[in-house]
């Protein structure tokens, strides 16, 4: 009988990917990097250990949605107040912060907790074309 391979964190070989965002469709780029930065993409994937690579995003001022989402989404955060919820709608959170829409969407597909939030650290994302990881050598993922 075989044993199941269980990976573990000395094992995992990290590759740096460079996503374009130009006029890609949000949820469905956020969704790929995800799963990237999950490890689902390669063979040695265990759910309970951080084996995905890093991922750089660039032209995150130029992605796009579709159908009307722009005019209706909304994102909310509440404080826990009486009165506390915070509204912000696509648009202007878009204009002001567009790395963090991709933010938002690329954590809320990974799990939630420490091993999560491990993996949000390998994400950045830049509003031009511009960014500092060249010494990584990343290599160009199609989206």
């Amino acid at each position: 009988m075989k044993k199941t391979y269980s990976a573990k964190k000395e094992d995992v070989k990290r590759v740096w990917y460079l996503v374009d965002a130009k006029d890609k469709i949000l949820g469905r780029m956020a969704a790929k990097v995800a799963s990237i930065l999950r490890g689902k993409h390669k063979p040695i994937f265990t759910p309970h250990v951080d084996t995905g690579d890093a991922v750089i995003i660039i032209n995150a001022s130029q992605v796009r949605l579709t159908g009307r989402k722009a005019k209706q989404k909304v994102y909310r955060r509440y404080s826990g107040y009486p009165g506390g919820l915070r509204e912000v709608s696509f648009e202007k959170m878009f204009k002001n912060k567009p790395t963090t829409v991709i933010k938002l969407a690329v954590r809320r597909m990974l799990p939630g907790g420490a091993l999560g939030h491990d993996m949000l650290k390998k994400l950045k994302i830049y509003a031009d074309d511009k960014h500092n990881q060249q010494a990584q050598k990343p290599q160009v993922l199609e989206v």
